[in-house]
């Protein structure tokens, strides 16, 4: 694996970055550090990811309804999340390489275009069988959105700054995910369920007018694209999966363990996010407007998790950020599982150290992956690590369904702690990367 630091950065005018400098101290540096470029940029990778998760959540949301509407199984529903996440794979890597090879601009255009489409098209679908087809297509505009928005950012970002300006691009998925409970609520309270998870779906057409503002305002960062387009290996697969040889460092023991670390994560956050509305409104008995409160708390503690894990992936290192929050998060799941069943009051109050812990831990992914990689095979690398995880992390949210007739869903949700135990482990292949400059 290259340990060699690429180019300092430079600011378009030809400046050093102003994160280097005192001036931009203070709560909100990272984000005058930026520039109005920068800010623009991070503005289309905010609102992207938020409308993605919005996107994403209309489906567990929806999850008791359409099991009612099409007479399925816990493990068909479960179904639902593992295509969706299994085809993100191949969206998010094939999204990787697009914004190598044409930009991450047009490839942020490409991926928003896709999710908003097939999200709209489930809509409309007639049997479980076209829903699972559908939902598998929105995975391919799915897969790509954050890593190619967390890269766009990252290269307009200094190394000072990088994981608390990455961690606030994060924080927009615990918007999009409050948007979505909060239309949610409203539209299961007005409308029956056999026509609410439909209209859940059709609101998915918001992200294609994001489209309109995205082609006119943002813009690759010109350093980064310039380094880019002088490599005619760009956007290549073979590059991130060649091994050092004859003195010579490769990236394959990179991919693989940030795969592993990747598939840790996102198979226990998947499991939560997935089975937990399922959870609190089948086993805990609670109404519509009960499971959104409750949700309430958990996207509360998850939207300043994201934040405060940002700060925190500066201050003490991608890994031991990771580490922290690993361990944190499986401890929650457990606790939070095993709950008794009368105490309200304290599943309603374990919701937010749940979602902080759990989200704390993405907030040093966007800087961390885009630091693991050159600037040339940037995109093919945060894709393909990434969206891999989710592809294999996406068994959790399965197993999850298909044990849940016998162990219930509470009992089953502790296999989301074990995705955690496998991330703190894949750490030990990789390095520290924080401090290092983005061409």
């Amino acid at each position: 694996m290259s340990t060699t630091p690429p180019p300092r950065s430079v600011s378009p005018s030809g400046t050093r970055p102003a994160a280097e400098g005192a001036a931009d101290d203070g709560a909100l540096g990272w984000l005058r550090a930026l520039g109005p470029d920068g800010r623009r940029a991070f503005a289309g990778a905010f609102g992207g990811y938020a409308l993605d998760s919005y996107d994403y959540f209309t489906l567990p949301l929806s999850m008791v309804a359409l099991s009612a509407y099409f007479g399925l199984s816990s493990g068909q529903t479960g179904l639902f999340t593992t295509v969706t996440l299994v085809v993100s794979a191949v969206g998010g890597a094939a999204a990787g390489v697009i914004a190598d090879r044409v930009g991450r601009v047009r490839a942020l255009m490409i991926t928003v275009l896709t999710y908003a489409v097939f999200t709209v098209a489930c809509g409309f679908a007639p049997t479980y069988e076209t829903l699972l087809l559908f939902r598998a297509l929105q995975g391919l505009g799915f897969g790509g959105e954050w890593a190619v928005g967390a890269i766009l950012v990252a290269e307009y970002a200094g190394a000072r700054h990088r994981g608390r300006t990455l961690g606030a691009v994060q924080s927009s998925w615990a918007v999009g995910w409050a948007l979505a409970a909060v239309v949610y609520t409203l539209v299961f309270s007005f409308a029956g369920d056999d026509l609410a998870w439909r209209i859940m779906f059709w609101t998915g057409a918001l992200p294609a007018l994001f489209v309109v503002w995205l082609r006119r305002r943002v813009h690759d960062a010109p350093t980064a694209t310039a380094a880019r387009e002088r490599n005619p290996g760009r956007g290549s697969f073979t590059a991130i999966f060649r091994p050092g040889r004859d003195g010579a460092p490769g990236l394959l023991r990179t991919t693989v363990f940030a795969s592993l670390l990747s598939t840790g994560v996102q198979g226990g956050y998947y499991t939560l996010a997935t089975w937990l509305p399922t959870y609190l409104k089948s086993e805990r008995g609670l109404s519509v407007v009960g499971t959104g409160g409750y949700l309430a708390f958990l996207i509360s503690g998850a939207f300043l998790g994201y934040l405060t894990g940002g700060h925190l992936t500066d201050r003490l290192g991608r890994r031991n950020n990771i580490w922290l929050f690993a361990l944190l998060s499986a401890l929650c799941i457990l606790v939070y599982a095993n709950i008794p069943q009368g105490a309200d009051t304290l599943l309603l109050v374990l919701g937010f150290p749940l979602g902080f812990c759990m989200s704390a831990i993405f907030s040093g992914f966007g800087s961390y992956l885009s630091e693991l990689y050159p600037t040339a095979v940037r995109g093919t690398g945060q894709g393909f690590t990434y969206n891999t995880g989710r592809a294999v992390g996406a068994v959790f949210p399965t197993l999850v369904g298909f044990l849940a007739d016998s162990w219930g869903v509470g009992g089953a949700l502790v296999f989301g702690a074990i995705g955690y135990g496998l991330a703190a482990l894949a750490l030990l292949g990789l390095p520290e990367t924080r401090g290092k400059e983005l061409a």
